[in-house]
């Protein structure tokens, strides 16, 4: 096999994944919402979600995009960006919920993702991290923007769960004091936010072994020969 480099190619090495050394901390999740209305339903939906995920001992932070400029219009230090930021280094998991808007995400949704660089310094703020996809619909049952959501986690270097929730109708599904009403609606949610602990569990302590590349440390190989090479001036 000629085109490998034999200092950066390993063999999968199964003791860290058979017993890993695990933290002990609630799992940090962070829950995006795509809408700035007054009475959002992606916004009570996570809130609802971060109900549930207090109750399986995980520890829920909700982000609040009012006032997070469009991406390319502010630096990175502004505010709200730092803000959105901090809080995706500080995460474990995330919740992206979003209304399903001409057949897809908001904008709102889209630009917190977007201030989200695949690298800040060294550290990806999202790379192997978990993350759980929900939407709501002012109209009949939808898939288009969870299905959306999920490529767009998986271009984050995301591991998004299998189990999914969308709620159809949501102006139906809150009652006067903005809580979710029972219904399979919310078991679904339920289901949903229990899978997502369960895997951040499983995989937050695992997550640079798994997320260790191939391609990655051919790069840094190289460079470190470069630079250990170069020529005495």
């Amino acid at each position: 096999m000629p085109n490998l480099v034999p200092s950066a190619f390993r063999p999968t090495d199964t003791a860290p994944l058979a017993a890993p050394i695990r933290a002990t901390h609630p799992p940090r999740i962070l829950l995006l919402h795509g809408s700035l209305r007054a009475r959002s339903f992606s916004r009570l939906l996570n809130e609802e979600a971060a109900r549930v995920l207090t109750a399986l001992g995980a520890e829920p932070r909700i982000f609040d995009p009012t006032g997070l400029p469009q991406p390319d219009t502010a630096p990175a230090d502004h505010p709200k960006v730092a803000e959105l930021r901090a809080a995706a280094e500080w995460s474990e998991g995330m919740v992206w919920c979003s209304p399903e808007r001409h057949g897809s995400m908001t904008s709102i949704l889209k630009s917190q993702i977007d201030w989200m660089p695949l690298k800040l310094g060294a550290v990806r703020p999202t790379q192997g991290k978990t993350l759980a996809v929900m939407q709501v619909s002012g109209g009949s049952q939808s898939f288009n923007t969870v299905g959306q959501l999920r490529i767009l986690g998986r271009w984050m270097r995301m591991l998004t769960i299998p189990n999914q929730s969308s709620v159809p109708k949501a102006f139906l599904e809150f009652d006067d004091n903005d809580r979710m009403k029972p219904s399979p609606l919310y078991n679904r949610m339920v289901d949903v936010m229990e899978e997502l602990v369960k895997f951040t569990w499983l995989t937050r302590d695992l997550s640079p072994h798994l997320t260790d590349r191939y391609s990655e440390r051919v790069e840094t190989a190289e460079e470190l020969s470069a630079r250990v090479n170069q020529k005495q001036t």
